[in-house]
């Protein structure tokens, strides 16, 4: 039989995310980690801090993961969809957001390689499915914590409020051609508007968003032709943001691409107190490069 035949239909990602959660929680294959919610407020934005309450649980999710390859082969109750002749869609095993998706190649690929057009593809096609942030943790510094590539996605709330505690800063964005700064970010970042027609399976809606991926990398003093350095890469419906970075921790928290979202996850109430005096965006600013670099 080919592997490929039963690639994912239109309309059925979602349904079949929920079915598959709902067996692999059966399998005991999936864990959420429980965590108790905060907010801190600092430069406009409203920063939502979940603070893990089993630790031990995270902390061995996380060994296992730098001491496996947990996509090659990956656990057959967490797999959701054959997303394309190149990618599958798997369930995060240890997740702090329900439906918390993985777009992982079918061959491995590196971590800190550069995103592909097929890597472009596979995002569309999820994101066209479900209305949601994807991710792309470029590298350890980047808070990447699996070797084998992947993206992720996690699906937003239907809610006329800012679904993502960053998005009043992305509403001033100010465009120079097609990619722009949002002056409330006070780090080096670039951003664009996302194009609907992207998402359009008729539409060669890859091809542009590699495009513009490439545009953001140089925007930024990245190299498109080689990886060059770490980045978080955020992708939604409406928009595209890049951060280069310079290291993983602020003060022994853990920071990705959710981070710089506007959710972050601390491990205790020491790394909470050390939020709320130092504030999310400084910590963001520390873990970033600086304007202008």
């Amino acid at each position: 039989m080919d592997q490929h035949e039963h690639l994912l239909k239109p309309g059925t990602l979602w349904p079949t995310l929920l079915e598959r959660t709902a067996h692999a929680r059966d399998r005991k294959a999936i864990f959420t980690i429980p965590t108790t919610p905060e907010v801190i407020e600092q430069s406009g934005v409203a920063f939502q801090v979940r603070v893990i309450t089993a630790l031990a649980k995270k902390e061995e999710a996380r060994a296992a993961q730098l001491n496996a390859n947990p996509f090659l082969p990956y656990d057959p109750d967490l797999f959701v969809a054959e997303i394309s002749p190149t990618h599958v869609a798997l369930l995060n095993k240890f997740n702090v957001v329900d439906h918390h998706l993985l777009i992982v190649t079918r061959a491995f690929e590196d971590q800190e390689a550069l995103l592909t057009r097929e890597d472009c593809a596979a995002l569309l096609i999820c994101l066209n499915e479900i209305d949601g942030l994807g991710f792309y943790n470029a590298g350890p510094a980047a808070g990447a914590s699996q070797r084998h590539k992947h993206l992720q996605l996690i699906p937003l709330p239907a809610s006329p409020k800012p679904r993502l505690p960053i998005e009043p800063l992305l509403r001033s964005i100010q465009v120079a051609g097609a990619i722009g700064t949002a002056p409330g970010l006070p780090f080096l970042h670039a951003c664009a508007p996302m194009d609907l027609e992207w998402l359009d399976p008729r539409k060669a809606g890859a091809s542009s968003l590699l495009t513009c991926y490439h545009s953001l990398l140089r925007a930024v003093g990245l190299s498109v032709e080689a990886p060059s350095a770490p980045y978080n890469l955020l992708v939604t419906r409406q928009w595209l943001l890049l951060v280069p970075r310079s290291e993983e921790y602020f003060e022994g928290i853990s920071i990705n691409a959710l981070g710089f979202a506007g959710a972050l996850l601390v491990k205790d109430a020491a790394q909470l107190a050390l939020l709320r005096k130092h504030g999310p965006m400084t910590a963001l600013q520390r873990v970033a490069l600086p304007q202008g670099s």
